[in-house]
């Protein structure tokens, strides 16, 4: 019996989604890096700030830039139902300004939270932005041609800026799902260290004062000897953009990321202050009999 093996043609490879391509594509666009320097420049120079922690979502525990969108979205398109109902062009005028009026806090939210992202990530970031001035910028537009007595064109107008937001809302579902902006880089830890307890060294191999990164089971983990006398241990890839925490600093009982300055309290990884909006996963620390320190993660 004689085996055929069937080559691959270029009919028979699978083509990719387009659209995701031409995200994929966009993120590769390094030409955009020097106006995003520009504007994260500006963006971290604004004094917020306690503020700053706020528009990050510190207190929220996830970003609060995709709750303030709901609302200029949600006005802008009810304006858009009520455009289409004949007699509703005051309630769609209310409506329009409520969204203008509400899209500044979200925007100043959202470029927070830019200003702290990767190079793919901020381009695309960028890319979403401009949408969405541009959407601000119809929608003003609209605002301002429906008190002029011109409906036909501030409906014109504001159907183009819902349109122009809905490309922005799909450039920042790109962000935060497939790029991972956003999001809590150290939520798996949990999972992927097997419970009971992992040997890590001995008391000697810790000095005070000075962060120590060692390996539980397949997760990087870094351990304080605090000037109490006590070891303590968290998750070492910083919760908001895989930072290496053993890098960083011992701050008044605080680790500070060497990446972007959050600060974890050492005794039960809580983040006191953003871009992260997760705390660091903790563990248990112990000597065991032997005389070896062990750690093992804690439970919640």
């Amino acid at each position: 019996m004689r085996l055929t093996t069937l080559a691959a043609t270029p009919q028979s490879k699978t083509k990719g989604n387009v659209l995701t391509n031409a995200l994929e594509a966009l993120e590769g666009q390094d030409w955009l890096d020097g106006p995003a320097a520009a504007v994260r420049k500006a963006v971290r120079a604004l004094p917020l700030g306690r503020a700053r922690d706020a528009l990050h979502g510190v207190w929220l525990g996830h970003p609060l830039h995709p709750v303030l969108v709901q609302l200029p979205m949600g006005a802008w398109t009810c304006a858009g139902i009520l455009d289409l109902i004949p007699g509703q062009g005051r309630p769609a005028r209310l409506l329009v300004s409520v969204g203008l009026a509400s899209a500044v806090p979200a925007a100043v939210a959202g470029w927070v939270d830019w200003s702290e992202q990767r190079p793919r990530q901020a381009r695309v970031g960028l890319i979403h932005a401009a949408a969405n001035i541009t959407a601000v910028t119809a929608y003003a537009g609209s605002l301002a041609a429906r008190f002029r007595g011109r409906p036909v064109l501030g409906r014109a107008l504001g159907f183009g800026g819902m349109t122009v937001a809905t490309v922005g809302g799909l450039l920042g579902g790109h962000l935060a799902y497939r790029q991972g902006a956003g999001v809590n880089h150290a939520e798996a830890v949990p999972v992927l260290v097997e419970p009971g307890w992992h040997r890590i060294g001995i008391p000697q191999d810790f000095p005070v004062g000075e962060p120590v990164r060692r390996m539980a089971d397949e997760v990087a983990v870094v351990v304080i000897h605090d000037d109490d006398g006590r070891l303590y241990a968290l998750a070492d890839r910083c919760s908001h953009m895989d930072g290496p925490l053993h890098e960083g600093k011992v701050l008044e009982g605080c680790i500070e990321c060497p990446w972007h300055g959050s600060q974890f309290r050492i005794s039960d990884g809580e983040n006191v202050t953003g871009p992260a909006i997760a705390p660091q996963p903790r563990f248990d620390c112990r000597i065991s009999p032997e005389g070896h320190v062990e750690v093992r993660i804690a439970r919640a």
